[in-house]
């Protein structure tokens, strides 16, 4: 896989059982561009290493005064320079290319989960965790999948250099042969406390990463509440706290870092005292001293790939437990489509609740727990946060069918749907059945001050359908992010449409002209509205009454009104009070207000 081909056409199926089983995961799979990784590797390696051989055979042809013995160490070293600056140039190469690839397989992977999962991913997981998985795990990754191949490479150049120094120079070799490991295996006993700090240091950062991701989120009702300056003070004290272990864990580090420097000029020191006195008493010449020292020398290079895929490991496992820790999460209900691929179309009903929307209809469904009304909306489009029975559509579970045959065949709209960046035309271009144009559905979602509002805030282009739309749409009001959202449902034109508040956020006026649009457009069609708007009620055909996780009534709005009083508590914001003193019988000037709000909109 080269970076040109990215994406990946199948990223595969990950073994998220652990970080380390993951990571070798993610080895296995590169284990084509791992190969190559190591070849040039090994080229680079080598061609270093040979460096102080063709040094040596040039100083002891100077010594002997032999010509072709210097021109023959001559082309060697050249050789061993091309070598060198042509593996070095590819395994730059190769290991950007892994790097890289390893970090988009694991993004695409989390980006497939996150689209699996939908809404119950941040019910189970928080959205900084997410963020920080997405963002900087994923690099730590990649960087310990590339940096393994070049720590091989340097571990077989190692092997093979401290072999042939103790044929060529036995009385020299055996010091490099013993002083090597000992330089490799000294910081062995400071990793575990490196990478205790290491995890400390990922953890705070990432708590304050999703303290960031919650406040920037939250940043206009903190505002509203005035709780801004608290959540800032709480972000800096957390930033703080990743500074402080940032500093603990660099120190560590550090300290590995002036072993790997000082414990080689000690070699150095050993290897040039011991040969000086070979070299006095006849047993080694100056070109073998000269090979052996040099190779001391080149050899700390390779060394520094024991320090870096030490903390290439320590930063990348936590990392990729983390990252292993999302991917392994599964949704409550999954039978990998156990029925074939198909639109199925009919009333849809829910067993638990006793929630049936007949086909063609617009129901309205009044819930006095929000959150009970979101976990109810995420049922009804097969994304149970829980196992349960599963909800049907024509008699079919929605469980027992593939996923994006669920997902076609019923459209969840959440009360806080997210705009992405782009034009008002990219927004809307989504998979449709072609039914519904994009006109009409800004029509019926009364989107036209939206249009206006776009074309006059993008000056380079006439077309509102041109016009740019921020990251969630923070340059619009909440209503009219809620009105782009609600168009871009209605253009998928889906089996069965669940909407959860669609308009809370916008004018009486609005709402009203937003009912009647959608009970126009959707005609035919199944649609599930939950609110508690008496305008959008007033739309509806039946409205299906839900308390304590049953539904106990179901009407028109006007019946309901007059024969439920738990239902007019909800819908009216009557006090308990009021509800016991009234009880459930008529009311007039309760049915005057609301005719005359529906007559003013």
């Amino acid at each position: 896989m080269q970076i040109k081909d990215l994406p990946y056409p199948d990223p595969g199926v990950p073994d998220a059982r652990s970080g380390p089983r993951f990571l070798w995961w993610l080895f296995r799979n590169q284990l084509g561009g791992q190969l190559t990784s190591l070849a040039w590797g090994l080229l680079h390696f080598a061609s270093v290493a040979a460096l102080p051989f063709c040094v040596g055979v040039a100083v002891q042809a100077v010594v002997d005064r032999s010509g072709s013995r210097l021109a023959l160490a001559g082309g060697l070293l050249a050789l061993a320079c091309v070598g060198n600056a042509v593996g070095d140039t590819f395994l730059h190469r190769t290991a950007i290319t892994n790097w890289i690839t390893a970090a988009a397989r694991v993004q695409q992977l989390l980006a497939r989960k996150a689209a699996r999962l939908g809404s119950a991913l941040t019910r189970r997981v928080a959205a900084g965790e997410v963020v920080a998985v997405s963002t900087g795990d994923v690099e730590k990754i990649g960087w310990f999948v590339e940096a393994l191949s070049r720590f091989t490479a340097a571990l077989v150049t190692i092997v093979l250099v401290c072999a042939g120094l103790l044929v060529y120079q036995p009385a020299l070799g055996v010091v490099v042969a013993v002083g090597l490991p000992a330089l490799a295996l000294a910081v062995l006993p400071l990793l575990p406390r490196a990478t205790r700090r290491a995890d400390v240091q990922r953890e705070k950062a990432g708590r304050a990463t999703e303290l960031a991701s919650d406040t920037v989120a939250g940043l206009r009702v903190l505002r509203g509440i005035g709780g801004e300056d608290l959540f800032l003070d709480r972000y800096r004290r957390a930033s703080q706290e990743v500074r402080h272990a940032a500093v603990r864990s660099a120190r560590m580090w550090s300290l590995i870092s002036a072993i790997q420097v000082l414990l080689p000029g000690l070699l150095l020191i050993a290897v040039v005292w011991h040969g000086v006195g070979l070299a006095r008493e006849g047993r080694i010449t100056v070109g073998e001293l000269v090979t052996v020292y040099s190779s001391v020398m080149v050899l700390t290079y390779p060394l520094r790939h024991f320090e870096e895929i030490a903390m290439a490991y320590s930063f990348s496992r936590p990392s990729a437990k983390r990252a292993a820790g999302v991917l392994s999460l599964e949704r409550a209900t999954d039978t990998a489509g156990s029925r074939a691929a198909e639109i199925p179309s009919g009333d849809l009903y829910d067993p638990r609740t006793g929630l049936l929307a007949q086909a063609g209809l617009m129901t309205a469904v009044v819930c006095g727990d929000p959150d009970a009304a979101g976990r109810l909306a995420e049922r009804l489009g097969g994304h149970p946060s829980q196992e349960g029975v599963p909800v049907l559509l024509g008699g079919v579970p929605l469980d027992d069918l593939p996923l994006d045959s669920a997902r076609t065949a019923v459209l969840v709209q959440d009360k806080d749907p997210v705009l992405l960046s782009g034009t008002l035309r990219e927004l809307l271009d989504v998979p449709a059945s072609g039914a519904v144009a994009p006109h009409a559905a800004l029509t019926a979602a009364q989107c036209d001050d939206v249009l206006a509002a776009l074309a006059q805030g993008s000056l380079d282009t006439a077309d509102p359908m041109d016009a740019r739309i921020t990251e969630r749409g923070r340059s619009l009001s909440g209503g009219q992010r809620q009105r782009l959202a609600l168009a871009r449902s209605l253009v998928t034109d889906p089996e069965v449409l669940v909407l959860d508040e669609p308009t809370s956020a916008v004018d009486s006026h609005t709402e009203a002209r937003i009912a009647q649009g959608v009970r126009e457009l959707r005609a035919g069609r199944t649609t599930v509205v939950f609110t508690s708007s008496p305008l959008l009620l007033d739309r509806a055909d039946r409205v299906a009454f839900l308390h304590e996780g049953e539904v106990v009534a179901v009407g028109t709005h006007s019946e309901l009104v007059r024969t439920e009083p738990r239902y007019r508590a909800v819908v009216t914001r009557e006090t308990d009070d009021e509800v016991t003193l009234s009880g459930p019988v008529a009311l007039p000037d309760v049915l005057q207000e609301l005719e005359e709000i529906e007559e003013k909109a």
